[in-house]
């Protein structure tokens, strides 16, 4: 469980492909690693992986086929930057939304765009996604808890992106076409799969 509060930007160092997953090395500050142990869970933009090695400079985790087939996970390159966040601890403060790292989608940005001191953030949203998305709720994109500032169609959300969020994330680094990782808000999910077993009623 996560709370979609980045802890530390990391950097791929290198992929390995398999028949059907693939092992991706990360190098992370020493700040962010001193909290790592084998086998722990680390959102990684956003998608919960298994800590499977770790050294002083980076750790590894196995990507498996689904997983694959519904995030960004597959198209790390060396040197693409990623969003980090350790599990949350029982007692440690929720600072932003109750997050899973279970990945519902992948959405592609439409717009960005300066707004004063912000940024807007348009992204489209896959059906099971725009299920769950209500004004003023909570969305994760690449694993970064935000508030849904607008909804522009059915199909679409606009984030507004405070400048630490900007500057502290690899948000900064998108641009229109890019692909995200999307996670819908749980208690809409949850909410949405009750009616749906219930006839709607």
């Amino acid at each position: 469980m996560f709370t979609g509060i980045v802890a530390a930007v990391g950097t791929v160092a290198s992929t390995e492909t398999h028949a059907e997953s693939r092992r991706i090395q990360i190098d992370a500050p020493a700040s962010f690693l001193a909290g790592v142990k084998h086998g722990d869970s680390i959102a990684i933009d956003g998608v919960c992986l298994t800590v499977v090695h770790h050294g002083a400079a980076g750790f590894t985790a196995d990507v498996i086929g689904t997983t694959l087939s519904r995030t960004t996970m597959g198209a790390l390159t060396t040197g693409s930057r990623v969003n980090l966040e350790l599990a949350l601890a029982m007692g440690d403060r929720l600072g932003g939304h109750i997050v899973q790292g279970h990945v519902d989608g992948v959405g592609r940005v439409l717009s960005i765009a300066r707004s004063a001191e912000h940024v807007l953030l348009d992204v489209s949203l896959p059906a099971d996604v725009a299920d769950v998305t209500v004004l003023h709720g909570s969305i994760t994109i690449n694993g970064v808890s935000l508030t849904v500032n607008a909804l522009p169609s059915t199909e679409a959300a606009q984030v507004a992106l405070i400048p630490y969020t900007w500057d502290n994330t690899n948000l900064s680094a998108l641009a229109v076409g890019s692909a995200v990782n999307l996670e819908g808000d749980m208690l809409g999910r949850f909410v949405v799969h009750y009616l749906a077993r219930r006839g709607g009623a």
